[in-house]
């Protein structure tokens, strides 16, 4: 079973799936669904189209230059069945996918660390600017204490104020 890559989003496209054009000098266009036939025939760049593979890698959004990307090629080498050769051909797979998560993670991260940066500089100025909305709680609990007894004087009518005096 043959999986090859989509001509314009390079996308996996299975045996039964998709469609193929075939140009006058036998080149072979494979897509994997109309959406992209359509593209190709308006003549659409790949790297110009959002959602394309092509685009997320020329606008740095994916890892474009990474080693085990190399052993996706295509190879056209017949190989004589062997089961511990198999064998060893599965856990190597199962490896380098797990290197290329890995890897494709990490990079992730570190182009998103700059926007973090940036909001986190973007928070900082606004609470400098607002820092009078802020107040600790300590010193909330202080003046909510230091009004209470205020309040009460306050309350109190003038003919008690002057019979606590004369006591």
């Amino acid at each position: 079973m043959r999986l090859e890559k989509c001509f314009f989003c390079s996308s996996t496209v299975y045996p039964g799936h998709g469609m193929q054009f075939v140009r006058n000098d036998s080149k072979i266009f494979r897509f994997c669904r109309a959406k992209c036939h359509k593209a190709f025939k308006k003549k659409r760049n790949p790297r110009r189209v959002r959602w394309t593979k092509a685009f997320r890698k020329a606008a740095g959004k994916e890892l474009a230059v990474d080693h085990s990307l190399e052993f996706e090629m295509k190879r056209n080498v017949p190989v004589k069945y062997r089961r511990h050769l198999w064998k060893q051909t599965m856990g190597a797979m199962k490896r380098i996918e797990s290197i290329k998560l890995k890897r494709q993670n990490h990079y992730i991260r570190k182009r998103l660390k700059a926007g973090k940066e940036l909001a986190k500089e973007e928070d900082a100025k606004e609470v400098e600017k607002n820092i009078h909305l802020l107040a600790p709680p300590i010193t909330r609990a202080r003046k909510s204490k230091a009004k209470e007894p205020e309040a009460m004087e306050i309350v109190m009518p003038a003919s008690q104020l002057v019979s606590k005096e004369r006591n």
